[in-house]
């Protein structure tokens, strides 16, 4: 998707913010293509901000504010661990477990990667169920409890399936990055906001596989998480 030519999917439109379906490949600090300067175009040069962040390569859920008071009290919830997410990544090895918690430090790498620690002093924790849905195709359901840097990715290679597309930690090459925030959920001034978005790019997104999975989905908020 070429961004500046198509305009982005908005999901939900409050007062007071917006939840948009985040195209692949946006940037969020962009001068010139970051997402708020995309969506402050899109709108007529409505004053946007940022509370939370996706990759640049991740699709999915993002809350923009509309004003400072909302971009405040979002980027409390955010901080809070108030607000919680669902994603989906796709894989293409099988991980060492099929469900469960990876817990641990991350620290900096060379080249821009992350890395996991056995240590937990200040950890990035991340839940999560697998499910088998081709020959050497599965689904993470993922469930991060933390919001660090590259959290989901690092997590799913510590265990032995990076999430294909994510040629930076050494997942499969592909035609895009399949990672994709699918749902977010919070309560925003007694109001429970409850957002779903599906991913629209990649040919792995829209094959048949994925889909008959998606068409019988669980509903992650009635999950047994670890």
């Amino acid at each position: 998707m070429n961004s500046s030519q198509h305009s982005i999917e908005i999901i939900y439109d409050h007062a007071d913010f917006i939840i948009i379906n985040k195209p692949i490949d946006v940037p969020m600090h962009d001068v010139d293509m970051g997402v708020i300067t995309l969506l402050e175009q899109q709108l007529n040069s409505i004053k946007l901000y940022l509370v939370h962040r996706l990759d640049t390569p991740t699709s999915g859920c993002l809350v923009i504010a509309k004003n400072k008071t909302s971009a405040s009290i979002l980027s409390q919830l955010f901080q809070e661990r108030s607000v919680t997410k669902f994603y989906l990544a796709l894989l293409d090895n099988k991980p060492r477990k099929k469900q469960g918690t990876i817990r641990g430090d991350m620290i900096n790498r060379r080249g821009g990667q992350m890395a996991l620690l056995r240590t937990t002093e200040n950890p990035a924790i991340t839940q999560f169920h697998t499910f088998s849905i081709a020959p050497k195709l599965r689904v993470a359901l993922v469930k991060p409890i933390t919001g660090k840097t590259h959290q989901i990715r690092v997590a799913l290679k510590s265990i032995g399936a990076a999430i294909i597309g994510d040629i930076r930690y050494k997942g499969s090459s592909a035609d895009r990055l399949y990672l994709h925030a699918w749902g977010i959920q919070f309560s925003y001034n007694n109001e429970l906001i409850r957002c779903y978005a599906l991913p629209n790019t990649g040919h792995l997104f829209v094959g048949d596989e994925f889909n008959t999975w998606l068409n019988s989905a669980p509903i992650p908020e009635q999950l047994k998480w670890p």
